[in-house]
């Protein structure tokens, strides 16, 4: 008999699976989900559970950064708040400045005591939602308060490692060597060295993950991928390690473009025979997710539909655009490996995420910022386990963006700080982390909705399975945003000894958290009977099972 057959009989489980109150559900399921615990995929790298932070709108300054004078309660400057959130969900790595910031930032003009460092022009000062502020704005004109020494202080008190976005449209290559060379040379080696001691740290900060330019294709120079493929040789060709192992990010193309792909993998490796290809250890693909408001128009951001105000149609159309990243993942993982056949570069998705229209921020200063729902949850939670389902292929991945912004996970201004629907998906998700990813299959009726006037479907029930010792955690998603799913859950290769699930639902998809009720959208138990889940509406569950 083959495997499949075999599982689908549910015999090999059935007194695994008889536990809790020793009975089985005599109700028909909706849903079935079979986890193959013997099928190794790989291990989860706990990157792929990375932030995003770029000095926009109000995700540094009034997000991260309160400043030391601040009656905030703050560590050095820092957000206490925010710091022991971030070590809940195990924040692995955090990404900084940018972004399209990134492109337009001196990491110079961020260095030394705060009063001598230059005010200098935010690259989005000129967006539609900074004019409207005054010149006095930071968002408006960066006053360089929070720099290298601060950033890497907020990583380690938050227990991740730094991420680094090099400018490469607008400062040489030398000035990138010099960046290395402040974070990571020997203490009282060189002048740099000295210039971090005086900044209060003498040991090197060892940063390992370095953005060799963000979006070249676009606000990151407008290159070629031939150009930028010799920029890119140029920027990591004999930059001085100092015994720390550089991990280099090349920009990657924007969406599915993956003529950007083949041309600067052949430019990059088909050239000369002296360079290195260890210089390439990830390639970072950018994909956000949107559906067009009805009133269609020229700007790129207006024109996006609304955070708050969307229809069913609305919720499955985000949802549809979010789920792209498999596909765009699986189509440049192609590509890279007619160039490098044995896969020894991987992908960063460090940009991804829900996008909105403005009007939905909690303040004006926050630039882009946008109100999370039970919709946003989903998309993330289903990205995640994307990005789970293929742990060979995802080094690291970064959510945009932290706070105040898009996609994210807090939302705080002044002394008001909340969690979003977005932070209880990674609550429920960090168990993964250097787990061993298992093949897990997932067979479930499609939701329905309408769309434009016809019929239309969407995958209703999706997860990942990951094993770590004894324990197996399983992430599911239904997308369905009106129907229960009662899901039956079968091992392959394992008994389920005991099992406790955790759920993030509510019964309206347009739920979210503000200010005044920071918890109308919250994690809460579900029960597991006979190895049977009921999985709510527009839920994120996650289940742990011990295995006999």
């Amino acid at each position: 008999m083959q495997r499949r057959e075999f599982l689908k009989t549910g015999a090999v489980l059935a007194g695994g699976l008889a536990m809790s109150r020793g009975k089985a559900f005599a109700a028909p399921v909706g849903a079935r989900v079979e986890v193959m615990v013997n099928e190794p995929l790989g291990a989860i790298a706990p990157e792929v559970y990375g932030h995003f932070t770029e000095h926009l709108g109000g995700t540094i300054y009034d997000g991260v950064w309160v400043g030391t004078k601040s009656k905030i309660a703050n560590t050095n400057g820092i957000r206490t708040a925010l710091i022991d959130k971030l070590r809940q969900i195990k924040a692995p790595a955090i990404r900084w400045p940018g972004g399209c910031f990134a492109d337009s930032y001196d990491w110079r003009d961020g260095i030394g005591p705060r009063d001598k460092r230059p005010t200098r022009t935010n690259f989005w000062a000129d967006d539609a939602s900074a004019r409207q502020l005054g010149d006095d704005a930071v968002q408006k004109f960066e006053d360089n308060a929070f720099g290298t020494d601060e950033f890497v202080h907020f990583c380690k008190l938050s227990g991740s490692s730094p991420y680094l976005a090099a400018n490469l449209r607008s400062l040489p290559a030398l000035e990138f060597d010099h960046w290395v060379e402040y974070c990571n040379s020997p203490a009282g080696s060189t002048t740099l060295a000295k210039q971090r001691a005086a900044a209060g740290s003498a040991a090197p900060y060892n940063v390992q993950y370095w953005g060799v330019g963000n979006e070249s294709w676009g606000c990151g120079g407008a290159f070629e991928p031939e150009d930028y493929a010799s920029e890119y040789r140029r920027f990591t060709d004999w930059v001085p390690r100092f015994g720390t192992d550089l991990r280099f990010i090349g920009s990657g193309p924007n969406d599915d473009e993956v003529n950007w792909t083949h041309r600067f993998f052949q430019k990059l490796f088909g050239g000369t025979k002296y360079y290195d290809r260890r210089n390439l250890w990830g390639f970072s693909i950018h994909h956000y997710a949107w559906n067009m408001s009805q009133g269609r128009t020229t700007d790129w951001v207006a024109g996006k539909g609304d955070a708050l105000q969307f229809d069913t149609a609305g919720y499955y159309e985000c949802l549809r655009e979010s789920d792209k990243v498999e596909s765009i993942m699986l189509d440049h993982w192609s590509a890279m490996a007619e160039y490098d056949p044995t896969h020894r570069v991987k992908l960063v998705v460090d940009e991804y995420g829900p996008w909105y229209r403005p009007g939905t921020e909690l303040d004006p200063t926050h630039q882009l910022g946008q109100q999370i729902t039970m919709r946003d949850a989903v998309a993330t939670a289903a990205s995640l386990d994307v990005f789970n389902r293929h742990p060979e292929k995802v080094g690291m991945a970064a959510c945009a963006q932290l706070i105040n912004c898009l996609n994210a996970l807090f939302f705080a201004h002044e002394d008001n700080f909340i969690v979003t629907p977005n932070f209880h998906v990674f609550d429920l998700y960090k168990e993964h982390q250097c787990g061993t990813a298992v093949r897990a299959e997932f067979s479930a009726p499609a939701a329905q909705y309408e769309r434009n006037g016809a019929p239309a479907s969407f995958w209703s029930v999706k997860g990942s399975a990951s094993v770590k010792g004894k324990t197996l955690t399983l992430t599911l998603v239904n997308a369905d945003a009106s129907s229960p799913r009662e899901t039956e859950l079968v091992l392959s290769g394992a008994t389920m000894a005991s099992a406790t699930a955790v759920t993030l639902a509510n019964k309206d998809i347009h739920a979210h958290n503000t200010f005044a009720q920071p918890d109308a959208v919250k994690t809460a138990k579900l029960e597991v009977r006979g190895g049977t889940i009921v999985l709510p509406p527009a839920s994120v569950t996650r289940v742990t099972v011990e295995l006999g």
